[in-house]
């Protein structure tokens, strides 16, 4: 049985929307959509309606491309909402013996005892070392005998009004999301190897408009971080300095984008309001513009490495990717900001019907989700839809109500005039489109059951409750 899955990319500067095919002999990436993105500022949603319409057009041309429809939905979030936190779980183990349930029972502990602000939610519980009867550095627990559990988390948390808005623009662009994922995540999960992981490596998503730092080490993320400066300032840095047109300067850009260019040549540019003239520019002075900006954007990142106090833990070094990576010279430059340290420029891992439009590094957010969609994520997870993930789990649990939209051209000009609430179960769409059924079926019952199982425990208990479970978890 396959499973069609969506991955929707949210940049500032582009929407990309990518559709793959996942089944027991992989996962094979069918169909395709970018789109210039509207309603979206370096990572913040300013206009629910522009950044719906966007979506719903990247949606439509990877439809088209695929010609079919799509099961299961995932989609990027920006670190600019993001905050993290650690918190640690300590839990008994009656039966002495390690299983699942066990441990997400220690990862909800850790999800109950962490300092979360009031305004925050959380998009993702991710452990990153086990302890059993006191013993540390366990890489995974499963089978393992014990009376006691310990986990150490690191906890993504999201605010909750900004979460609340991108899922109002994914609902109203016609798709009913599954799960949400932090953009450095999704591109992690695209980019690193195994090695690396293991190793430790520092990710940095160089984007249109932002960039995304995550620190990846003993098979968990460690830290997180945004910074809202991208490719799109370095536009903006040529408009101003060559006094020419942003289309011109963007032009410039992907045409003479090296950081190192001695070349004395000249190349004829408009002049900004007033496009019937022109004066001349030499291309060591484009470069020394790119150049500027560029290296002020890797020493902020490398200050933000230095005081997350990982630098030490990264022994794969740096990885690059995103579109600003394509810039000529940004490896050797990155290398000699990050004090000599290994650099790799990292486009999406390579899969069956990979298009050659995303073999881009600036498209590893996307093709990151949809490998999360198929199971590629850290070893357990508690996601952003408050449910236990493992790996080995089974691969598509659709919901049984669940109904996907099938999005028509000719209904792109049709938005609602009012955005409806993601949780509420209306037909608004069910009109126009055609639904989707999807078979609720597994081949093995019992890891179903075993699933179904732990659904059963996440019901919240009430203040006294959560107090009295805390305790006596402890002896």
């Amino acid at each position: 049985m396959s499973t069609k899955i969506l991955g929707i990319d949210i940049g500032s500067f582009q929407i990309c929307a990518v559709i793959a095919q996942h089944d027991e002999n992989g996962i094979k990436i069918i169909g395709i959509g970018t789109e210039k993105t509207q309603g979206i500022r370096k990572g913040v949603i300013t206009n629910i309606e522009q950044a719906a319409k966007s979506i719903k057009n990247a949606l439509i041309e990877a439809q088209r491309v695929a010609g079919t429809r799509y099961e299961k939905v995932i989609v990027s979030i920006s670190g600019a909402y993001t905050k993290s936190v650690d918190s640690s779980g300590v839990v008994n183990i009656p039966n002495h013996e390690i299983g699942i349930k066990e441990i997400e029972r220690a990862m909800q502990m850790a999800d109950h005892t962490a300092d979360i602000p009031h305004e925050y939610e959380k998009l993702h519980v991710l452990p990153y070392n086990f302890k059993v009867d006191g013993q540390e550095h366990i890489e995974d627990p499963i089978g393992m005998n014990g009376s006691r559990l310990e986990v150490q988390t690191h906890i993504v948390t999201v605010q909750k009004s900004s979460i609340s808005n991108l899922r109002k623009a994914v609902n109203l662009a016609g798709v009913q999301l599954d799960n949400i994922v932090l953009s450095g995540y999704a591109s992690a999960i695209a980019t690193l190897t195994k090695d690396e992981k293991e190793l430790g490596a520092a990710l940095v998503d160089m984007g249109g408009a932002t960039c995304n730092l995550v620190v990846h080490s003993g098979n968990s993320i460690r830290y997180n971080e945004f910074l809202p400066v991208g490719s799109a300032n370095i536009t903006n840095d040529l408009s101003m300095a060559l006094h020419t047109p942003l289309p011109k300067a963007e032009e410039i850009k992907l045409g003479y984008g090296a950081l190192i260019n001695k070349s004395v040549d000249l190349i004829e540019l408009p002049i900004l309001g007033d496009e019937t003239k022109s004066h001349e520019v030499s291309l060591d002075i484009i470069s020394n513009v790119i150049y500027a900006r560029a290296e002020e954007t890797l020493m902020v990142l490398a200050k933000m490495l230095e005081d997350s106090g990982y630098k030490d833990s990264i022994g794969a070094g740096i990885i690059l990717t995103g579109g600003m990576t394509k810039l000529e010279g940004i490896r050797d430059l990155a290398s000699a900001i990050f004090d000599k340290m290994p650099v790799r420029i990292a486009k999406p891992k390579e899969m069956d019907g990979l298009f050659e439009i995303l073999r881009d590094p600036a498209n590893s957010c996307a093709i990151g989700l949809c490998l999360y969609g198929a199971g590629n994520f850290s070893p357990y997870e508690i996601d952003s839809e408050k449910k236990m993930r493992y790996q080995g789990e089974i691969a598509s649990k659709p919901k049984a109500n669940f109904r996907n939209v099938f999005v028509e051209e000719e209904n792109i000009q049709n938005f609602g005039q009012e955005v409806q609430d993601p949780n509420e179960k209306e037909d608004s769409f069910s009109d126009k489109d055609f639904e989707l059924e999807i078979a609720n079926k597994s081949k093995n019952k019992e890891e179903l059951a075993n699933i179904a199982d732990i659904s059963k425990q996440e019901k919240k208990p009430n203040a006294f409750a959560k107090f009295w479970y805390s305790i006596t978890q402890l002896f």
